[in-house]
């Protein structure tokens, strides 16, 4: 066996299918043999596999052991000269391994190499190379001076930056995204490093390859597609954490002890540095709009009792000061609390989410209202007017932070998008039935078959209109059956500074993947089941069942005695109200599903389970019921199912 590519999973079926299809095609010509080491995922990915991929030799862990325990599994069994560590999140041109493979040929000091890495917008990434990470390299990496100086041989020795990135060079450490050695190599380096769950593991292995006498390579001649998944991640403590120990592991096993004192104190001082830094990122994004409705709807509201005691009471100290100071403060709150829960404060923002949940509010304050003694009943007028302002408020600062072009706020942001379809009848068709499927609305649409990465002036012609401006491209998607992955490479680079986004249309998938998923969730375009769980329905979900466990409580003088199971009543109000069960879940909660089904979103188990929409049927079609909740969720089908059980609770 010639080469033997490893891939460890973890819920990114999408991107692992589109991976192994630019495996294969990379692969044709050479002896080669594929494992994937899935590290418990719940998004369908061995199912995927079982069915598409049968030729892949696949390790289903029944936990997540970690990155380099899940590699070491397949590594241990794997045949190949060469090994190759592969990301899930890559696409690989189809001349990069036989490149490497020809470079290891003609480099015998050569142990491990990597490959040029670009992202999806046709950015280089410079973790492509790295250098030892010595106390004097770390520090300017945490510190924030290698950004300055990214090109300076001692300061910029992280990513290594004094050297070209487009030559090839010796390097110290190879990343874990893309990492190919021979098998020799690792009978002499050993395996990686089972300390590490995550990180880490690919500067200690590279490190221990050097170590045993090789050398390690940086080869640009070849290029890879890193979508990098992580970066999601990059801004939680958990990854602070994970990454700065997997420093603290690597210094205690190759500094000295007063070197790896050094190293550990100021991992430690860079883990509080940035878990502070993060933790006041994080309140200030969570609160900044919320707190900008608040002080606006909160001065309206103010400023309408001021008019309001002045020309109607004709008194400008009408109203107590509890009444400033503590009733309308609170009926901010409320009418903010009920546009949270109709999904007010989701993203990508929806207008009429705040609209409905802030008349919801005001409705409710008026009912509030109307209970209170007379001495507590400051003025009805005021509640309309302020709520009304502050639907008004916040509509208008969420069309301001449109104007500004914030990340979430923009007002239909599938409006007017302007795409460019490459790939031939075939496959365009295939993407307008995508459009059609996931509801993407475009202002319009151009194909074609192909485009000239050589060709700068085709290029530009293609993407924009001398006559009308509105049809230039603002998004081109490619269809990677027809497009080699080494020319999307080449365009996305020459247009990296165009404005535009990128997806690719992976062959035989229905979804469209974008170029900056990490960033935003509509770029992943899927037609999978989700509506159940997102989060304006599953908080919607969750407020029915308290609300509905709490009037079952309180009405349970009525109900209790008409009820066929007396015993579980009040059990399985108060199991709802906690949140240990949901009044209505999936038939087959439990259930094993054949391993050609997609796995449905979790819920918590129902009082009541979907086929109860249809008690009087004997044999339904649990699993049609099922997929129907998941991908249609209404509250009034929770509701429904209630009423129709409402004396079987």
């Amino acid at each position: 066996m010639t080469l033997s590519v490893i891939i460890v999973n973890y819920n990114v079926k999408y991107f692992l299918e589109q991976c192994l299809l630019s495996v294969f095609h990379a692969a044709e010509g050479i002896d080669t043999e594929v494992w994937v080491v899935d590290n418990n995922s719940v998004d369908g990915s061995v199912q995927m596999l079982r069915e598409k991929f049968p030729q892949v030799h696949l390790i289903a862990n029944s936990d997540n052991p970690g990155f380099a325990k899940a590699n070491n599994q397949a590594l241990r069994q794997c045949t190949g000269d060469f090994l190759l560590l592969l990301n899930p999140d890559t696409l690989v041109q189809r001349d990069t391994f036989s490149t490497c493979i020809d470079f290891f040929e003609k480099h015998p000091d050569c142990g491990g190499l990597s490959v040029k890495m670009v992202n999806g917008e046709g950015i280089y990434l410079k973790e492509s190379k790295r250098g030892f990470p010595s106390p004097a390299t770390s520090f300017y990496k945490i510190s924030g001076l290698i950004k300055l100086f990214p090109h300076h041989r001692k300061v910029g020795a992280y990513y290594m930056g004094h050297l070209d990135d487009d030559a090839v060079n010796e390097v110290d450490i190879l990343p874990g995204a893309y990492l190919m050695f021979r098998r020799e190599t690792m009978q002499k380096a050993g395996l990686l490093d089972e300390s590490y769950f995550m990180y880490g593991e690919d500067i200690d292995f590279s490190w221990s390859i050097k170590l045993a006498g090789y050398k390690n390579y940086y080869l640009p001649t070849t290029r890879i597609l890193h979508y990098k998944g992580e970066s999601t991640r990059k801004a939680s403590m958990n990854y602070v954490y994970t990454f700065y120990n997997a420093m603290a592991i690597f210094a205690r096993k190759n500094f000295s002890n007063s070197g790896a004192k050094t190293y550990t104190l100021l991992i430690q001082c860079a883990i509080w540095l940035r878990a502070s830094i993060d933790f006041f990122k994080r309140i200030l994004h969570w609160l900044a709009v919320p707190l900008a409705d608040f002080t606006f709807s909160l001065a309206g509201f103010l400023a309408i009792k001021q008019i309001w005691s002045t020309f109607w009471a004709e008194n400008v100290n009408y109203y107590p000061d509890i009444y400033t100071y503590l009733v309308i403060p609170v009926y901010v709150l409320i009418l903010l609390l009920t546009a949270w829960l109709a999904g007010g404060y989701d993203k990508p923002v929806r207008i009429g989410r705040i609209v409905k949940g802030m008349t919801v509010g005001a409705m409710c304050l008026l009912v509030f209202y109307s209970l209170l003694s007379e001495e507590l009943r400051f003025s009805r007028a005021i509640v309309l007017l302020g709520s009304l302002w502050s639907i008004l408020a916040t509509i208008g600062i969420r069309m301001l932070l449109s104007l500004m072009h914030v990340d979430g706020y923009r007002l239909r942001p599938d409006k007017g998008r302007r795409y460019l379809i490459v790939g031939d009848n075939d496959e365009r068709q295939r993407v307008y039935a995508l459009f059609s499927q996931l509801g993407i609305e475009s202002a319009y649409v151009k194909t074609m078959k192909s485009l000239d990465a050589d060709n700068p002036d085709a290029l530009h012609d293609a993407i924009t209109d001398n006559d009308d401006p509105h049809k230039n491209v603002n998004e081109i998607i490619f269809c990677s059956k027809n497009i080699e992955i080494s020319t999307i490479l080449d365009i996305t680079e020459q247009l990296r500074d165009k404005g535009i986004a990128f997806r690719i249309a992976p062959e035989g998938m229905d979804v469209l993947i974008g170029s900056n998923y990490t960033n935003s969730p509509d770029d992943l375009y899927t037609p999978d089941f989700g509506n159940i769980d997102n989060a304006t329905n599953r908080r919607s979900k969750r407020l029915f069942d308290i609300i509905a466990a709490s009037a079952l409580i309180v009405l349970s003088p009525i109900l209790f005695w008409p009820q066929k199971r007396k015993r579980r009543y009040f059990a399985d109000c108060i199991a709802v109200l906690v949140g240990r069960k949901s009044w209505v879940g999936y038939s087959r909660p439990g259930e094993a599903r054949s391993e050609n089904d997609e796995p449905l979103p979790n819920i918590r188990r129902g009082v009541f389970r979907t086929r109860d929409l249809m008690p009087r049927v004997k044999n339904p079609d649990c699993k049609r019921l099922d997929n129907s909740y998941a991908t249609d969720y209404r509250v009034a089908t929770d509701m429904n199912i209630l009423f129709i059980n409402l004396l079987n609770i």
